[in-house]
């Protein structure tokens, strides 16, 4: 039996759409990345390019209502905009619709048909179409030219503050069009901010980092294979080069050779730059590099001449044949006036030396030629007098010469990725063993002089400290060991305070009462007076003459002289008319004029002092007491740290002490040096952490009580953290009225510096370096201390030991002799 199947009209309907369903799906695909004049798009809804990589819509950014265009990663768990259309003039509801328009203009209008955003255009067309390509780059073209020379307009020409592979970075010399990045204004507002990244053609190009038109960081010239002085300066397998320049354009690019990589390079309103790759283990971002890094690469932070050298102490340096041009001024740790030649140049004679393993300095003033040799450099160099250092322009190929004119600024040691400079200098140089034998021989009558003027010193102390019979020992003499302090007379200090007036009392610590006074020519002075029922003596007092006297940073307080007569052993200071910070900090109405920018600021200021006590200054210092009552306030509320008396000293290789006499101030104590008497500078980094949160909160760690636990402030503070609550920290009379970003930055730097183990905590160098900029911090462990209690019966277990102020009292545990 034969069977026939007869197909109806519905069967063949059915099975036609089958056949053409997927050509459906596929026209419907090619048109999602493309809107022309009759299709545009609407709050809601969004291009995505062909690959599906990137995706272009409307958002809104952190916690604002405000909506924006933007574009972003397509397929990742974190939305990340890379590109924002209007981000000067923000849709206030969510009726935005983007639309491309005759001659060829893509265009932003509001719920009034207002021209929010629009693009421009190099020429007019009849059929404009915008698309979204699978690189980020949004292009306006004619419809029936895909050619990338021919296109209307390009996102790619008009970044935000995110790089893109295959964007071009720098200028065109024929329209003048220069594409460089600015940074968002805060992480809730895409506006324009302070910090832009710029390749800058002028003498040579060079990539700089400016805040508003101040350079802030620098990548040095093209050398031709990298920018000098770039940061992970091995080669990258991820990643091709091209700078071009020409007649036309000088510009650099980064093209991916590995599409499955995803990555971008932004600056962040922090002025921080930074190259991130996303991992798709972590489902996030991880931070390739961040500029600036370190503190060398501050622009120009040791002046003309001068070299920084992050694995020195202090990191600013001389080149060698150089001396600083204001001596006293660098002791003080301020290198802004740099080196000058220990020889003076003559023009006529002068040679070359070479200088090897560091970043180029500035280019802007300087030209150079492609086709010389490096003798050839020599010799053009040598015959113009202001020509003051050359170097090879093309790494590559061993050609052209870079050449400078001028002084050289921001010069930093790079091992092993620098490179060598030729400086012009004067031909006696050329004889270092001699000149070096001259160095020496003064250097060793220099220091004669200094040991006879100490000694003489010391005896003239000596006897006046012999006619003191009430004495059994001899008093110290501030000028042992040429700390060079001025003594005052005993009438003048008592004059100047009105005989030690009660109306001139400032406050009284461990070392004893602190009066302000006022000397003849009007300065105004404070005067700590060693008491005699004081905890603290002389070996205090001696501690902080030697220490302070050789310090000169300006977060540090600055003793002026000392006054050692009859009875009395007094040190001078420059008066603080803010008084200290816990005076104000912890005042429920005088805390109210620390708004967060002050806070913020004091914050940045100690850590600066700190990082000089402990990297930068002549000695390497822990102050071991660091605590809200030693940091005082100027005028304009910048920190002063002071109280010496309990500092130690470290040799160079040391980095860790222990000590029977235990000393400092419960509540700022790491863990370590309260149970087991062991210091470091971690010591100093613990205390900090503890006034960092302290100066958020405006709440004394010691006595900190919580309804809803028995932690101290550290605990709430890491409890709040861990839970992502930490804005609940912020001290209550700020309000609204304080930056996201620096709160919660500023929380998780305290936080990592009070962790338990002293290893895990970070040093100075790092904490400033972290609170300047945004970035990938480790997470914070468990902080010392980490322990309940009852704060009521502590308090009452102690309320029979009656502080004389209102400050914590310093402990001292003494040594058994």
């Amino acid at each position: 039996m034969k069977t026939t199947f007869h197909m109806d009209s519905s069967w063949k309907c059915f099975f036609s759409l089958l056949i053409i369903f997927p050509l459906i799906l596929q026209l419907i695909s090619a048109a999602s990345d493309t809107i022309n004049a009759t299709r545009s798009i609407r709050d809601g809804e969004t291009l995505v390019s062909s690959g599906g990589r990137f995706e272009l819509g409307f958002f809104s950014p952190g916690n604002s209502s405000n909506r924006y265009l933007g574009l972003w990663f397509k397929n990742l768990t974190v939305t990340t905009i890379v590109w924002v259309a209007n981000r000067e003039v923000p849709l206030t509801n969510r009726r935005g619709i983007l639309r491309v328009v005759e001659p060829g203009l893509l265009v932003l209008l509001n719920d009034t048909d207002g021209v929010v955003w629009s693009s421009n255009t190099s020429r007019a067309v009849q059929n404009p179409v915008a698309q979204l390509l699978d690189d980020g780059n949004i292009v306006v073209r004619d419809v029936d030219d895909e050619s990338p020379e021919n296109l209307l307009w390009q996102s790619f020409d008009h970044p935000t503050d995110t790089y893109l592979p295959g964007m071009k970075f720098g200028r065109n010399l024929v329209t003048g069009l220069e594409t460089y990045y600015l940074s968002w204004r805060t992480s809730d507002d895409p506006a324009p901010g302070e910090f832009s990244f710029h390749l800058d053609p002028t003498g040579y190009p060079q990539i700089l980092l400016k805040k508003s038109a101040d350079v802030v960081y620098r990548i040095g010239p093209w050398n031709g294979i990298r920018f000098s002085g770039t940061p992970n300066a091995r080669e990258d397998p991820t990643y091709r080069l091209l700078f071009v320049m020409n007649e036309t354009e000088v510009t650099y690019r980064e093209d991916t050779i590995d599409r499955s990589v995803v990555s971008r390079f932004t600056v962040n309103p922090n002025g921080v730059a930074q190259r991130l790759t996303w991992v798709d283990r972590t489902q996030g971002w991880a931070t390739y590099m961040n500029m600036p890094a370190d503190i060398c690469d501050t622009y120009k932070l040791c002046g003309a001449y001068g070299r920084c050298n992050i694995a020195n102490s202090p990191s600013c340096g001389c080149l060698e044949r150089f001396v600083p041009k204001d001596p006293q001024a660098w002791v003080g740790a301020d290198w802004s006036n740099g080196c000058i030649r220990r020889a003076n140049l003559s023009c006529q004679g002068d040679i070359f030396l070479r200088y090897s393993g560091i970043k180029l300095p500035d280019s802007r003033n300087s030209w150079y030629n492609k086709s010389m040799t490096l003798d050839e450099c020599r010799t053009h160099c040598s015959r113009n007098c202001s020509c003051t250092a050359y170097t090879q322009l093309n790494m590559s190929s061993g050609s052209g010469c870079l050449f400078w004119l001028g002084d050289l600024v921001d010069i930093r040691s790079l091992s092993p990725d620098g490179q060598d400079i030729y400086i012009r200098m004067a031909s006696s140089e050329s004889d270092s063993k001699g000149k070096n034998r001259v160095v020496l021989i003064a250097s060793l009558a220099s220091a004669v002089g200094v040991i006879l003027i100490g000694l003489s010193l010391f005896l003239c102390i000596l006897k006046r400290t012999n006619n003191q019979k009430q004495k059994k020992e001899v008093q110290y003499s501030p000028h042992d060991k040429d700390s060079e302090l001025p003594l005052f007379n005993l009438s003048v200090i008592t004059k100047a305070t009105n005989n030690f007036s009660m109306n001139n009392k400032l406050g009284e610590g461990g070392f004893g009462p602190v009066y302000k006074g006022i000397l003849e020519e009007g300065q105004e002075i404070a005067v700590k007076r060693l008491s005699k029922d004081s905890m603290q003596g002389l070996d205090e007092f001696k501690n902080e003459v030697i220490f302070i006297a050789k310090l000169q940073h300006r977060n540090l307080v600055r003793l002026l002289g000392c006054c050692i007569q009859e009875e009395e052993t007094m040190l001078i200071y420059e008066y603080m008319p803010n008084k200290s910070l816990d005076v104000i900090l912890f005042d429920q109405t005088r805390s109210k004029l620390l708004d967060w920018q002050t806070r913020f600021n004091i914050i940045n200021g100690i850590a600066r002092g700190l990082l000089y006590l402990h990297q930068d200054s002549r000695l390497r210092i822990i102050h071991r007491d660091l605590k809200a009552s030693n940091i005082l306030l100027d005028s304009d509320m910048n920190p002063k740290i002071s109280d010496f008396g309990m500092a130690r000293s470290f040799g160079g290789n040391e980095t860790e002490a222990k000590t029977r006499r235990v000393v400092g101030t419960y509540g700022y104590m790491s863990p370590e040096y309260a149970v087991d008497g062991l210091f470091s500078v971690k010591s100093d980094v613990f205390s900090f952490g503890v006034l960092v949160l302290e100066i958020v909160s405006g709440r004394r760690n010691r006595g900190f009580s919580h309804s809803d636990h028995n932690l101290n402030l550290l605990g709430h503070a890491w409890t709040l953290y861990k839970e992502g609550r930490q804005l609940e920290l912020v001290d209550s009379c700020l309000g609204d009225s304080f930056y996201f970003s620096e709160v919660v930055r500023s929380i998780h730097v305290g936080l990592l510096c009070v962790q338990q183990n002293p290893e895990d905590r970070p040093t100075m160098s790092s904490v400033v370096l972290m609170l300047g900029n945004e970035g990938v911090f480790p997470e914070a462990k468990q902080p010392g201390f980490f322990t309940e209690r009852d704060v009521l019966a502590a308090q009452s277990a102690t309320s029979t030991h009656t502080a004389s102020s209102a400050n914590e009292v310093t402990i001292t545990m003494p040594e058994p002799r």
